[in-house]
């Protein structure tokens, strides 16, 4: 038998390794991610297509531990298409490729795996994002990370971060770094990251918008406005009027190719991928930021002439879902429209967006991967489209651009009772800088970047979170139009010049009183009408003066509130009989906390507090405070 073993040795010994090998390939063409984290599934078609854009839809069935949902990809030039996806639990992955093109070989049927490991505790410090993608809390009033880890939004305005106008030069930026001309997308991130922020809004992309020989807001021949543009400052037209801010990629790309038969109209059925490459590196750059951007597709102006010379349901729901497919595997708030504002002349109505919206969602399905979906509004994105069923693509309300005053406290706390409850924020408060009719609390205009107007800010700050708008604050100035290097500033600032401006150091004072107590904020509910006054005698409801906020848990055992300029000292109702409280004023200038005192509730519940820190009981300045049971 010895002799026999000695014989066949060799070619035993060579099946072995020839079977260790392949079992060896076999685990290591299973790639390995980790969870939240992007990957990327590259297809190439073997048909030729007119229009790659509009004529093929791709996808693959993902299926991985608690997950089977399809994941469409999207045409990223010549015959390529990629789907992105992302493992939300560690385990193992698998996915089939298909389109509605069946007899395409290159991209039906193909197959692949991988694993996915979670992060370590380390490593979830060096970027909150690898905490998961935010989705709202059980009780659906506040926003958290996949994993349970509150989120609480501290945003800045970029509108047209996602151009030019922002440059992402792939350059190194300093902790140190002081803005001023030249500025890039890296240093603005790096900046307002010192700064505590944690979030930009932007919108995707501006397709009729370049600096030419038309105005910036100008009708065609058919009575169709292409555009209600921001002005170029300095540039005229023949006629004396400022032409449109041109808005291209850092390489001179448009999104679209342009229309020939519809001058200064895109050709909104015919996209250039190459646009949409720049705006990967600065998604990219925010995700390792450990940023949660609000991504908007479009601002409303792009949309009569996209409808007038187009399918718009069709071709709307095919952006928006261009969109979905190549940035939803990052984590973010998605703004399906930027409706700002909703006239006659220079936007479809909120019934044509709700329709085409709504056709997207039937044709497409929802987030894959559960992140928000919402939209920058004027006024309320539930007095616009209503609730629930009225609009069942939106997963999270938000308040905004008018009003910039008290009024927009009574529309947060309606949104708050909404049944089934969703998280809502202010996507568009008070700016900074900005001298503009819809940006004057009862008619003020205080001088750019004085104690005044960066007071108004801080109020709406802290009276919309505490109105019920628990998903955080978007904090904006007047350069939300970005003004950059080689123009001339007009009624808007350049963006390094707004920058600097005092209203943005209070976000993260803002952040450290609202998470002061860890995640208990999450569970507060208005109780403005305890607070007793909570109006000053004389203060406007178009103002933002004299006013008083509370939220309080529902067992009474915890209170934030906040102090308008102007406050009458209040006396606080229904809280525990005979309950000790500690209570702690916040300085919403500095971010520090005052001495604890200790008040106690008489035996009817109700709280006496003591004086402002000013030692007064009508404040000259805003405070807010906290008050919890000993």
């Amino acid at each position: 038998m010895k002799m026999i073993f000695s014989k066949f040795q060799p070619v035993y010994l060579l099946f072995l390794i020839i079977t260790i090998s392949i079992n060896c390939i076999k685990a290591g063409d299973r790639s390995k991610i980790h969870v939240w984290e992007m990957k990327e599934i590259k297809l190439s078609s073997e048909n030729i297509y007119n229009n790659y854009y509009t004529e093929v839809i791709c996808w693959v069935e993902l299926k991985g531990p608690d997950f089977s949902k399809r994941v469409y990809g999207f045409w990223d030039g010549e015959n390529n298409f990629i789907i992105r996806v992302t493992a939300t639990k560690p385990g193992e992955w698998q996915w089939i490729s298909g389109s509605n093109q069946p007899d395409d070989k290159g991209l039906n049927n193909k197959t692949g795996a991988f694993t996915a490991v979670e992060w370590t505790d380390k490593e979830k410090k060096g970027n909150p994002n690898r905490h998961g993608f935010i989705r709202a809390t059980p009780n659906g009033h506040a926003l958290q990370y996949a994993d349970g880890t509150p989120f609480f939004m501290i945003g800045d305005t970029w509108l047209a971060g996602a151009t030019w106008r922002l440059p992402f030069r792939n350059a190194i930026t300093s902790d140190s770094y002081v803005p001023g001309p030249g500025m890039g997308f890296e240093d603005a991130v790096t900046y307002r990251k010192m700064q505590g922020f944690n979030s930009v809004s932007m919108i995707a992309c501006f397709p009729n918008w370049e600096s030419d020989f038309r105005a910036s807001t100008y009708v065609d021949s058919n009575g169709i406005y292409p555009r209600n543009a921001w002005e170029k400052f300095g540039y005229l037209t023949a006629d004396g009027k400022m032409t449109s801010k041109n808005m291209l990629d850092e390489y001179g790309n448009k999104p679209f190719e342009m229309s020939k038969e519809h001058p200064g109209v895109a050709n909104f059925d015919k996209i250039n991928p190459e646009y949409f490459k720049s705006l990967d590196k600065k998604m990219q750059y925010l995700s390792d930021a450990g940023f949660v951007p609000l991504l908007e597709t479009v601002r409303r102006d792009m949309c009569p002439a996209w409808k007038a010379y187009f399918d718009f349901n069709e071709s709307y729901s095919r952006f928006v879902q261009y969109l979905s497919s190549r940035y939803g595997a990052y984590n973010f708030i998605y703004s399906k429209i930027h409706l700002d504002w909703i006239p006659k002349e220079y936007s479809l109505t909120a019934k044509e967006f709700n329709e085409a919206l709504i056709y997207h969602l039937k044709k497409y399905g929802p987030m894959p991967f559960g992140q928000p979906v919402s939209t920058l509004i004027s006024s309320s994105t539930y007095c616009v489209f209503g609730h629930g069923e009225n609009c069942p693509w939106l997963t999270m309300h938000s308040v905004g651009n008018k009003p910039r005053d008290h009024r927009v406290a009574d529309s947060l706390e309606i949104i708050f009772k909404l049944d089934p409850p969703y998280p809502v924020i202010n996507f568009e408060p008070y700016y900074t800088g900005w001298n503009h009719e819809i940006n004057n609390p009862n008619g003020e205009r205080p001088p750019v970047n004085s104690t005044r107007d960066n007071y108004f800010s801080r109020a709406q700050m802290y009276g919309s979170v505490l109105s019920g708008g628990l998903s955080g604050h978007v904090h904006g100035t007047a350069a939300y139009d970005i003004t950059t290097t080689g123009e001339p500033a007009g009624a808007r600032p350049h963006i390094w010049d707004a920058f600097k401006y005092e209203s943005a150091t209070y976000m993260k004072h803002l952040n450290a009183f609202v998470l002061s107590d860890g995640n208990h904020f999450q569970d507060l509910q208005p109780a403005r009408k305890d607070v007793i006054p909570n109006k000053a005698p004389g203060s406007p409801p178009m103002g933002l003066d004299g006013w008083s906020y509370m939220m309080r848990t529902q067992g009474n055992d915890f209170a934030l509130l906040y102090f308008e300029n102007q406050s009458v000292l209040p006396v606080l109702n229904n809280f525990k009989p005979g309950a000790e409280y500690i209570f702690q004023w916040f300085d919403t200038i500095s971010g520090k906390w005052k001495n604890k005192v200790i008040i106690r509730a008489d035996d009817k519940g109700a709280l006496s507090l003591p004086d402002f820190p000013e030692g007064k009981n009508i404040s000259s300045r805003d405070w807010a405070a906290k008050i919890k049971i000993k």
